[in-house]
């Protein structure tokens, strides 16, 4: 007996998955997956960008793209400068056509933007500016840059303040509890003539420092070594140490008071932590230094009222670039910085 074959119910149709159509960016195309797809870019430099190696001019146009990608589509002759192939150490000239082909980078999450509070307050602390740069008088507590959990720091923040221009670059830094003067580059040429300057040691920096103890008057340089070293949980640390790379500060005595002096540190080295780890070896940490003060002494500075570092960079002797004027700057205290000092002006024991 033939028996029927069983019916077959049909196929239930499954609902396709939403995909977010790819975004279109100025030439750019992000898809789903977090990655931005650059398309062809044809450039042309800049007299501010000429004498530029290509793999530099590369590194600033394509911001987030790893290097050994940028390499590669240099060796591979992607890269054309006047139509022709080059090498990473091409040097570039003004007017030259760089053609840039297609790559992708990873895109980067949305970052918090600094607010119109803080962007007043960077503003308002620029005490010189031209053509070619700024030098602002940072405050105490606001890296220079971001990162390492930090949203924003000055430069960011200048950034944000001046969407317009076009290059904002940092000559030098400051630790974020250091306040003081900063300098800025607007563009890339001046960028490469102060950073020149400060190698050939033609830039002078002076500090002022707010140091515990009676500062000797016949210690006028500490030349000892320094070495960077990092902590267990990470942080940077910097100790005297035969091994570590030669270090000059020039100090001498302003003021002092009963427990403290006020003195001005001049580094001729650019070392991290110089000025601190020179004064601490030196017997006479800086104050509210958590890093290189001991626990008690830090305590009678807080107890005092003090909470800041008092390390302030008071200021900077430079010729300026294109003009080669020569200019003195100097930035003024903050409140916190002063106000210690008048706390302790009842102690003052005269000048060095």
């Amino acid at each position: 007996m033939s028996r029927k074959p069983p019916s077959k119910k049909p196929a239930r149709a499954r609902p396709e998955k939403a995909v977010s159509p790819p975004r279109s960016r100025g030439g750019e195309t992000a898809s789903p997956r977090g990655e931005v797809r650059q398309g062809v870019q044809l450039l042309t430099v800049d007299e501010d960008n000429e004498g530029q190696r290509v793999d530099n001019f590369l590194l600033a146009q394509l911001r987030g793209v790893p290097k050994s990608i940028i390499y590669r589509v240099v060796r591979k002759g992607e890269v054309r400068v006047n139509k022709g192939r080059v090498k990473p150490d091409t040097r570039l000239k003004a007017g030259d056509q760089v053609r840039i082909p297609p790559v992708t980078r990873k895109e980067k999450p949305e970052q918090v933007a600094p607010g119109s509070r803080v962007q007043g307050v960077i503003e308002a602390a620029v005490i010189f500016e031209n053509e070619q740069m700024l030098v602002v008088n940072k405050p105490s507590g606001i890296a220079v840059h971001g990162g390492s959990g930090l949203s924003f720091g000055l430069i960011e923040v200048l950034r944000s303040a001046r969407p317009t221009t076009k290059f904002l670059e940092l000559v030098h830094r400051l630790d974020r509890d250091t306040s003081g003067l900063v300098m800025v580059a607007k563009k890339r040429s001046a960028l490469r003539y102060l950073q020149d300057e400060l190698r050939q040691k033609r830039i002078r920096k002076h500090y002022h420092a707010l140091v515990a103890g009676d500062w000797p008057s016949g210690v006028d340089r500490v030349d000892v070594p320094l070495l960077r070293y990092e902590m267990p949980n990470g942080e940077r640390r910097v100790k005297v140490d035969d091994s570590g790379k030669t270090s000059l500060t020039t100090f001498r005595c302003l003021r002092r008071y009963q427990g403290y002096s006020l003195v001005e540190a001049s580094p001729i080295t650019g070392r991290t932590h110089q000025i601190r780890v020179h004064s601490a070896w030196a017997g006479h940490p800086i104050a509210g230094d958590d890093k290189y003060m001991d626990d008690v002494s830090l305590k009678a500075f807080r107890s005092i009222g003090g909470q800041r570092l008092m390390l302030h960079a008071r200021a900077l002797e430079f010729t300026l670039p294109v003009s080669g004027e020569a200019v003195r700057l100097e930035a003024p205290y903050d409140d916190a910085f002063n106000g210690v000092l008048k706390k302790l002006g009842s102690r003052m024991k005269g000048t060095g």
